[in-house]
């Protein structure tokens, strides 16, 4: 797509969230600027990403939706991955390099007993081939430099680790995987750890997340599907923005408490103390933002603008 292509494009305004089956191939701000295009989106942001390796679950957020986007980071992710045994490479997955081929002489009860300690709270080394910041630099980019960097173990939760299938005869032996974990795990890592108390090494060879928070793969459309589509039908797709907001509190404000509240004024009220509260108006009603609450009272968090409010509603109508 050219320049003189994107010039031409009309961009308006848009809000909700794209759950995005993200293709093999496609980094996850690649598929992001595909779906903001498709949309004829002004602005548009997503939850995390996905390695391009990695394909499932990626929502994508556009207009008001953003300003919920990282709430959506601490959400637990369960993947299903394929670990080739006996083979280790530069990046932990298969776009690397080979690094190291050893023989798989381990058995089936080897690999439940070995999976079995890497359940619960356990302690990962952020690979160099990710996108974690080192004096504001990327890790990858030391990486592609030839530099290795000191990092910080980071403590992390595998909640579920069943083991799908495994091969270990054979000129391409493997296990197929469904981690659950907590946010902030590396499934490269924690293959390449597994494949190491395995005797043998390993990296990934396929990774797809399945779901991410309440977001399953059920819920997601593939980008394929998405183009295919009439414009009138890919914005209809869109989730409301509150779908970012499941398990906040609901709190309905009034008139002219609903007007203070989004100029950024506490409110008080009979509101039990609440982390995470969704803020809603009542005429007209329409997600005005988040809050929490504290000894009565109603603490703004991030607001929606009356524009904002008022373009959702239009979208409505």
């Amino acid at each position: 797509m050219t320049a003189a292509t994107r010039a031409r494009v009309q961009r308006r305004p848009v809000h909700g969230v794209v759950l995005l089956d993200k293709p093999l191939g496609l980094s996850s701000n690649q598929a992001l600027q595909k779906v903001k295009w498709l949309l004829r989106a002004e602005k548009a942001g997503h939850t995390g990403t996905l390695d391009p390796l990695a394909t499932g679950v990626l929502p994508l957020c556009f207009g008001a939706a953003t300003k919920f986007s990282q709430l959506h980071l601490d959400a637990d992710k369960t993947y299903e991955t394929t670990l080739r045994l006996g083979v280790t490479t530069t990046t932990g997955d298969a776009e690397g390099a080979a690094l190291d081929t050893r023989p798989v002489t381990c058995s089936v009860g080897q690999v439940v007993e070995t999976l079995d300690r890497f359940m619960g709270p356990i302690a990962q080394i952020p690979p160099m081939h990710s996108a974690l910041k080192k004096d504001g630099k990327a890790l990858y980019e030391y990486a592609r430099a030839g530099v290795a960097v000191a990092r910080e173990p980071r403590q992390v939760t595998i909640h579920d680790l069943d083991l799908l299938d495994l091969h270990l005869q054979g000129s391409e032996p493997y296990l197929r995987l469904r981690v659950r974990c907590s946010k902030g795990t590396y499934i490269r890592t924690l293959g390449e750890d597994i494949g190491q108390a395995l005797g043998c090494g390993a990296h990934l060879s396929a990774l797809r997340r399945v779901q991410t928070g309440d977001f399953g793969l059920d819920r997601c459309v593939a980008l394929e599907q998405l183009e295919a589509l009439p414009e009138a039908d890919r914005v209809a797709l869109l989730q409301p923005a509150d779908t970012l907001l499941a398990g906040h509190e609901r709190v309905t404000l009034a008139g002219e408490d609903a007007a203070r509240f989004l100029t950024g004024l506490r409110r008080r009220g009979p509101w039990p103390n609440a982390e995470r509260v969704a803020v809603y108006g009542t005429q007209p009603a329409a997600l005005l933002g988040t809050a929490h609450t504290q000894a009565g009272e109603l603490i703004p968090g991030r607001l929606l603008s009356p524009i904002e409010i008022q373009q959702i509603l239009e979208s409505q109508a």
